[in-house]
């Protein structure tokens, strides 16, 4: 299987520190990986930097198979590769708005962008959330209608930042049931975290960054 994203010779300094080094990176299509390591890290910035917000020096990248930059970073990839932040900015409109707001921006007809979104807050099991605005939502509602303004997008590489933190049992429950949804879709996941559950779910392969190195281990085969 071909790599949806390879990457190599990613480095990050600031100033003389080397925060990540990384030699030779492959995200494959339809894949789920966590991203562990310690706090400091360089977690997110390794999420900013695949979606474009961070700049890094990079031998060469590649796309699907196409040579591409990650600064300035290409229209494709915007398009391919969405980054959800670990505290996802909520706008004070509707939550309607708030998951069609990149359909808006991309200028899709009204009556698609209503049956896209429509979809989507199904999916993210917030239709109980009609017409509300983000100050009467939960934290682990607000977590979910991120993730439906992201997928509804239909991105091939989801960035998820931490993405079960500060939430209770159902909630973590209702957003770690999702992943395995956007796999079968054919989605690609990176999502780092610390959550055992996040980590222990089936397929899902584990990329640990410690001192600025990176090291993937496969998932394990299950004995059936």
């Amino acid at each position: 299987m071909s790599a949806l994203l390879t990457i190599d010779g990613l480095q990050l300094r600031f100033g003389e520190r080397l925060l990540i080094d990384i030699e030779h990176l492959d995200i494959a299509p339809s894949s789920a990986y966590v991203l562990t390591g310690a706090n400091g890290s360089g977690k997110s910035s390794l999420l900013r930097i695949l979606c474009g917000l961070q700049a890094a020096r990079i031998e060469s990248a590649y796309f699907m198979g196409k040579p591409v930059t990650l600064s300035p970073y290409p229209a494709p990839l915007r398009d391919a590769i969405l980054y959800v932040h670990q505290h996802p900015v909520m706008f004070s409109t509707t939550v309607e708005a708030n998951v069609g707001y990149g359909l808006a921006a991309r200028g899709v007809a009204k009556a698609a962008l209503r049956q896209r979104v429509a979809e989507a807050m199904e999916w993210a099991g917030i239709l109980h959330l009609h017409g509300t605005q983000p100050q009467h939502w939960s934290g682990g509602e607000k977590q979910r209608v991120a993730l439906a303004r992201a997928r509804v997008l239909q991105p091939q590489l989801l960035l998820l930042d931490e993405p079960t933190a500060n939430l209770d049992g159902p909630a973590r429950e209702q957003v770690i049931g999702l992943i395995p949804t956007l796999l079968a879709e054919g989605r690609s996941v990176i999502m780092a975290c610390h959550d055992r559950d996040l980590i222990g779910l089936p397929g899902v392969r584990r990329l640990k960054l410690k001192d600025g190195r990176l090291t993937m281990r496969e998932p394990a085969m299950r004995n059936d």
